[in-house]
């Protein structure tokens, strides 16, 4: 399995908001958007409007694991951020993976 290469820098995150195309569904939105680098690096971002930090850290890590199954599948040279909503802490990673592959199809970004 390749390593996943996080997105760290704000500016990063900023640039992706600004020009990256978003889709949006109850469970999650996906910011995508091509980059220059070839290979995909993705973000993950919980507002404190999704809760406390426990609900914070559940949604990240169901995203983490849809994410891993979509990976396989993505065409290099993309950028990705994830943001948690309201519902995300409260689904299965099942649900946030055919949110994520509606996302990801809809972008075409899959092989």
């Amino acid at each position: 399995m390749d390593v996943i290469v996080p997105l760290k820098e704000n500016k990063d995150f900023r640039r992706l908001y600004a020009r990256g195309k978003s889709y949006v569904s109850p469970a999650l939105v996906t910011y995508v958007m091509k980059n220059r680098a070839g290979g995909v690096r993705v973000g993950i971002t919980t507002s404190k409007k999704i809760g406390n930090a426990v609900k914070r850290s559940r949604s990240r890590r169901v995203i983490r694991a849809a994410y891993r199954q979509v990976y396989p599948k993505l065409k290099p040279g993309y950028d990705f951020v994830f943001v948690a909503r309201g519902k995300t802490p409260f689904v299965k990673s099942t649900e946030v993976y055919r949110a994520m592959m509606k996302h990801m199809k809809e972008a075409g970004v899959l092989r």
